[in-house]
């Protein structure tokens, strides 16, 4: 059971934007991730998250997760091998910047950079940790390697299982030194990626159709069940957010009982989060490289720095609905004008003033 987190903790919550820190690596790439020691909304959110950089020639070795995951590629090109629960072959999958691929629990994955890339690849992982071993963290389960799974077990259970010698047994379990990312010797040919292999796995945020596009503002790329059909089985929604120099990403919340998991991509700009009772929660510069959390029905808002800022979001729910407190599509503009005279205490001609504004304007408002 999941022991929900008291309203006068989420509000004392340091909720600010964090960067992750290194976990492991090698000359092949490093992981890095989040701990929620430092962003304690991810323990309360029971979200993990974490980043896959892999050098030229890096390889990421076999491994499942004990999370659902969201799988972000931020920069480069690669591969991505899939083995599905349940699946007779594995999925070797072309990736590139923009790419989201959807991992439910069981998935197999292993990633690579080929020898002669010229930047690497980064990958971005958002996940739910709610049936995990460490609420808001990752575990990892390698196959191969120092630290894989059939280090632990005997050599003749490893013989057994296999059906080899034991000395053939002993050999092919303790070959690999290296312990989850590793450096594939020069010249060895690796699977070729397939481009069919997408198909129905990956969808591109950067060239999928644009959910929202208001010029001058911003565009947004939403990915749910209708053009990712396995969020349904993670239980996660997401997407790409871009807005422009200085533009502003109207106030809105969650109302859906979900949590709002956030990495800005690049560029930065100003975010304010409102909690309980009209108090401030949040009020700071959110840069490249950094992650933060709005909990549940908080609202949110963004102003852009002059060169604009691009996100990424999971919601914890696989089709998420948002409301928004300003623009056309705001709850003011549905709300009788004598309600808001009331609840505003003020006059009809401020009211009508109120209502006349931001009458062509939805989510994203660029600068005057």
């Amino acid at each position: 059971m999941v022991q929900r987190t008291s309203n006068a903790e989420v509000m004392s919550m340091d909720l600010s934007p964090k960067k992750p820190a290194k976990a492991y690596g090698s000359d092949g790439g490093a992981y890095y991730d989040w701990s929620p020691a430092d962003l304690p909304m991810l323990g309360a959110a029971s979200i993990g998250a974490a980043k896959l950089h892999l050098s030229a020639g890096g390889l990421a070795l076999p491994s499942y997760s004990d999370s659902a995951k969201i799988a972000y590629v931020l920069q480069g090109a690669g591969a991505c091998g899939l083995v599905l629960p349940e699946a007779a072959s594995e999925k070797v999958i072309p990736v590139k910047e923009g790419d989201t691929l959807a991992l439910p629990f069981g998935a197999v994955t292993w990633w690579h950079n080929a020898e002669g890339a010229s930047a690497e690849l980064v990958v971005l992982f958002l996940g739910d940790t709610s049936k995990g071993h460490t609420p808001g963290r990752f575990t990892n389960f390698q196959l191969t390697g120092a630290t894989g799974i059939f280090t632990g077990f005997s050599t003749e259970f490893v013989a057994r299982a296999w059906d080899l010698d034991q000395d053939a047994a002993a050999k092919i379990v303790s070959t690999q030194p290296g312990s989850g990312i590793v450096k594939i010797a020069a010249g060895h040919r690796m699977p070729e990626p397939r481009p069919d292999d997408r198909q129905g796995v990956v969808v591109n945020c950067l060239d999928a159709p644009l959910d929202v596009d208001i010029p001058g503002g911003g565009r947004v790329v939403v990915l749910n069940t209708a053009n990712l059909p396995p969020v349904k089985d993670v239980g996660l929604g997401s997407d790409l957010v871009r807005i422009d120099g200085r533009s502003m990403c109207s106030p809105g919340f969650s109302c859906d009982s979900a949590y709002q998991v956030t990495y800005i991509v690049r560029g930065g700009g100003r975010v304010q989060v409102v909690g309980i009772d009209g108090t401030r929660v949040l009020e700071t510069r959110a840069e490249a490289g950094c992650l933060f959390i709005v909990p549940r029905f908080f609202v949110v808002s963004k102003i852009a720095d002059d060169t604009g800022m691009e996100w990424f979001s999971i919601i914890t729910t696989p089709n998420p609905i948002f409301s928004h407190l300003a623009g056309k599509t705001s709850v003011w503009k549905a709300i009788s004008p004598a309600v808001l005279e009331t609840a505003f205490n003020t006059t009809p001609e401020m009211e009508k003033l109120f209502r006349s504004k931001r009458l062509d304007s939805e989510i994203f408002f660029a600068p005057n």
